[in-house]
């Protein structure tokens, strides 16, 4: 070096990574004072320095484990560790090993699993099971399925007339408060009945009572039927009048109090007559007053129960059925309805009487009756009146065409008889005969089985007036 030279500093330049000496933006350069330049146009960035994080209030207050603060062990573990971050963790898997991916639970735990109780579990062992009973509970019923279900009941009761068979299925059902529909659905179905049915009717009731029904819930029932009264009128005209009868029936059968009628009838109030308590002249003073319907049909019970010996004679209330009457009744019966019919000529109440008794079985007795009245009358006009009646039953299918045949094979069986009394019976039987084949009331066999008289030959009509031998 030349003495007049003058000494600088040596420059000490560092290269960032990536970078090379003499390079300016990628291309290379000679001069060396070009990088001195470059690196004075370039930011400085001064890295940044982390805080010391002081330890928090409730990691200063929790005690040391094994010698170890509680803040040291907090930095000490991961960020996203999934144990216990707490002093007080063991440091054991969660669920102590039963969870996670791929587990289905604790080493040994299926063999605490109870036996199960489903018999269509492929694991179900009946040896194995223990002293338990199933009880199936059912749905209580709504009133829309309550009628649904007591309806067809009660239809086919009138069909068997079994008692039990209707308890054991009405007692499968879960009623609930709805109970005393039963009695009401009933005598609501026999208005429009038989009084046979009415019968079975009352002895249905009388038989649920203290198995099914208790004396609230048949008190609850009438009182129903009572303030529905006015609208079962509609339907059935008579219906005061029977459930008039209805309720004298239950009170002889000790299903309802004997003051249920007069409770009833004095104070107007369904709750003070279904309890049977007794009643104050305040009570009395200010009672409503009844629905015509209503005041009719307890007017009927209370009328049945003042006779002498009513609660004996309520047995028969509704009579006695049809199969069970005396033939003599019956025939009795038949021969008034004819001769009722031969005066007003009113064929739906011959129809309506004939119903009543209740005796299709017997039917052919008014065939015969009806037949023998006309041979014994002889009129044309009897004969056309009690033709169109055999017509119209007939037609309706009351008469069925085995009755009617019987009924005519009756009448040719006792020709003999009648012709004592009616000389020209056969001359008639021919007649009403032929005129019933073209009616299509008698069938074809029937009307080739009508006897046929022959006529005598005198001996005025022999050879010579000599009677043959």
């Amino acid at each position: 070096m030349a003495s007049g030279d003058v000494l600088s500093p040596e420059v000490e330049v560092f290269q960032q990574n990536g970078e090379v000496e003499g390079d300016v933006d990628g291309n290379f350069s000679d001069s060396p004072a070009a990088s001195p330049n470059l690196n004075d146009l370039r930011p400085k960035l001064k890295a940044k320095r982390r805080a010391k994080r002081s330890p928090s209030k409730e990691e200063q207050q929790l005690p040391s484990t094994n010698g170890v603060n509680a803040s040291q062990l907090s930095r000490s573990k991961p960020r996203y560790d999934r144990k216990s971050r707490t002093a007080y963790g063991r440091g054991l898997p969660k669920k102590g090993g039963a969870g996670g991916k791929g587990v289905w639970g604790k080493p040994g735990c299926e063999l605490d699993i109870d036996g199960v109780i489903d018999e269509k579990d492929p694991n179900y062992d009946s040896d194995a099971q223990g002293n338990y009973e199933l009880e199936t509970i059912a749905p209580e019923l709504t009133p829309e399925e309550v009628e649904k279900t007591i309806k067809p009941v009660i239809q086919e009761y009138f069909e068997h007339g079994d008692t039990s068979e209707v308890a054991v299925t009405l007692g499968e059902l879960n009623l609930g408060h709805k109970k005393h529909e039963i009695a009401t659905h009933a005598v609501s179905m026999a208005l429009d009945k038989h009084d046979s049915h009415r019968e079975m009717t009352s002895r249905l009731i009388s038989d649920l009572y203290g198995n099914i029904l208790t004396h609230r819930e048949m008190a609850a029932a009438f009182d129903s039927i009572l303030d529905d009264l006015s609208d079962l009128t509609l339907d059935t005209p008579d219906a005061p009048h029977v459930v008039g009868s209805f309720i004298a029936r239950a009170v002889a059968d000790d299903v309802l109090p004997p003051k249920y009628v007069t409770n009833y009838k004095l104070s107007g109030d369904s709750k003070q007559a279904s309890e049977g308590s007794s009643l104050t002249q305040e009570m009395i003073k200010t009672s409503a007053t009844l629905p015509p319907d209503v005041q009719a049909a307890l007017d009927r019970a209370h009328v049945l129960l003042s006779m002498k010996h009513g609660m004996v004679r309520l047995d028969n209330v509704w009579g006695v059925g049809g199969g069970q009457r005396p033939v003599k009744y019956l025939i009795k019966k038949m021969n008034m309805l004819l001769r009722e019919y031969l005066s007003s000529r009113d064929i739906q109440e011959a129809t309506r009487c004939l119903q009543e008794l209740e005796v299709p079985h017997f039917h052919h007795e008014l065939v015969y009756e009806a037949v023998v009245t006309v041979l014994e009358a002889g009129s044309e006009q009897v004969g056309t009146a009690i033709l169109m009646l055999l017509k119209s039953l007939a037609d309706a299918i009351i008469l069925t065409v085995d009755q009617m045949d019987r009924g005519f094979d009756r009448v040719f069986e006792s020709m003999p008889d009648i012709v004592l009394d009616v000389p020209n019976a056969h001359t008639i039987l021919e007649r009403f005969s032929e005129e019933c084949f073209n009616k299509r009331v008698i069938t074809n066999r029937t009307k080739a089985k009508v006897p046929i008289r022959a006529r005598k030959r005198f001996v005025s009509e022999g050879d010579g007036g000599r009677i043959k031998e």
